[in-house]
C-alpha cells in the first residue's frame, strides 16, 4: 500500500532530478545521503513506489523472557487442567507453587506475555466428523455492526426482535420488526421459534415494507439461523449480529417491543393462544401505528408513515458518487 510518505518522497526525487542537488537540498528538509538512499531504494526495487514506504524500525535481535522451566512448565500445566484460564486466574495458583518451590513468580501482565510466546497455549473442545477425522470445535466467527455505522435512508437498516410469552403452559412468540430510519413497525405472532418462522415472517416484511433493504440486525437466537440466514444470503444482504448480552446494541427494535407490549400485547394475551385471531387485531394497531400514532424519534410531530411522506430522495445524507471517468456533456 503507497502511503502519503512514499508520495512525498518520490515528488521530492522528481524535484532532485529536475532541479538539481543543491535546489533540493535548499528547498526541503532532507540530507544529501537520504536522498541518495531512497534513490537507490526505488532503483533496487524495479521503480516500485511502494520502496519509499517506512520500514520497521524493530531492532533484528530482541531480547527475550528468560524464567525457569519450572514456571514454564507450570503455566502449561496449569493451562492443560483448566483450558483457557486467563492470566488473573492462573497468578494466585503460580503465586502459591513459587512459593513452595521458593521461585520469583512473574506478574499477571507477565503470565500474559510467556503465554503468547508459548504460542497462545489455546484449547478447542474436539469434535469427530462423519468421516471419522477428529476436527477441532470453533466457535462461528458473526459480523457485528461496526461502531461509526450510521443509518442514512430507508431501508438501510433494519431490526428484527422477539418477545416470548407464557400462557396456560403454553409458549407463544411475536417478532417484531422495524425500520431504524423510519421507525416502520411489523409485528406477527407465532407458535414455533424457529428459524422457518422467522424466514416467513421476513418475507411478509418485504412485502409491506416499501424500500429495499440493505443490512438486517438481530441478536443471536437460534429464531435468526439456518433458514433466516440463508433466506438473507439468498436476498445478498448482510447480517449484522449483537454482541451476546448487549440488548442496546438492538435498542431502537426493543423500545418498539416496549411499546407493543404497553399498548396491545398486555391487554390481548389471551388471543396469543390462537395466532390466527391475535395476528388480525395487531394488524389493525400496527395500521394506526405506522399511519397516526407520532413518533418521539420525529418530535412528536409525523407517525412513521408521514415522516416517509414528508422527506425528499434528496435530503439522504448518501456518499456523493464520484464523476471521475464521465465523458463530457453540454447538457
Amino acid at each position: 500500500m503507497l502511503t502519503e510518505k512514499a508520495k512525498e518522497r518520490m515528488r521530492i526525487l522528481i524535484f532532485w532530478e529536475k532541479h538539481g542537488l543543491q535546489a533540493t537540498l535548499d528547498a526541503f528538509p532532507v540530507k544529501r545521503r537520504t536522498l541518495f538512499n531512497w534513490k537507490a531504494k526505488l532503483e533496487a526495487s524495479g521503480g516500485k513506489l511502494e520502496a519509499l514506504n517506512d520500514q520497521s524500525r524493530a531492532p533484528k535481535k530482541k531480547r527475550t523472557r528468560i524464567w525457569s522451566e519450572e514456571i514454564i512448565n507450570e503455566i502449561k500445566r496449569l493451562r492443560w487442567d483448566h483450558p483457557n484460564l486467563g492470566k488473573e486466574k492462573l497468578h494466585p495458583e503460580l503465586l502459591e507453587f513459587s512459593k513452595i518451590n521458593k521461585l520469583e513468580c512473574p506478574e499477571i501482565s507477565t503470565i500474559g506475555r510467556i503465554i503468547k510466546d508459548l504460542g497462545g497455549l489455546r484449547m478447542y473442545p474436539q469434535k469427530v466428523s462423519h468421516f471419522g477425522k477428529v476436527k477441532p470445535l470453533k466457535r462461528s466467527k458473526k459480523i457485528r455492526k461496526p461502531k461509526d455505522f450510521k443509518v442514512c435512508y430507508p431501508g438501510h437498516l433494519v431490526a428484527l426482535d422477539t418477545i416470548e410469552e407464557h400462557l396456560n403452559g403454553n409458549r407463544r412468540y411475536v417478532i417484531s420488526f422495524e425500520d431504524i430510519y423510519t421507525r416502520f413497525g411489523f409485528a406477527w405472532s407465532t407458535k414455533s421459534h424457529a428459524s422457518l418462522a422467522a424466514s416467513e415472517f421476513f418475507e411478509l416484511c418485504l412485502k409491506i415494507f416499501p424500500f429495499p433493504i440493505k443490512f438486517v440486525l438481530t441478536d443471536n437466537g437460534s429464531e435468526f439461523a439456518k433458514h433466516f440466514s440463508d433466506k438473507l444470503k439468498e436476498l445478498h444482504m448482510i447480517h449484522f449480529h449483537t454482541y451476546p448480552r448487549t440488548p442496546k446494541m438492538n435498542a431502537h427494535c426493543e423500545r418498539f417491543n416496549r411499546t407493543l407490549q404497553d399498548e396491545f400485547i398486555d391487554f390481548h394475551k389471551s388471543e396469543l393462544l390462537n395466532p390466527d385471531i391475535f395476528n388480525t387485531k395487531i394488524i389493525d394497531y400496527l395500521a394506526w401505528y405506522n399511519t397516526r400514532r407520532v413518533h418521539c424519534a420525529f418530535g412528536n410531530k409525523f407517525s412513521p408513515l408521514q415522516f416517509i411522506l414528508s422527506i425528499q430522495p434528496n435530503n439522504f445524507n448518501l456518499p456523493k458518487e464520484c464523476n471521475r471517468g464521465w465523458t463530457y456533456t453540454k447538457n
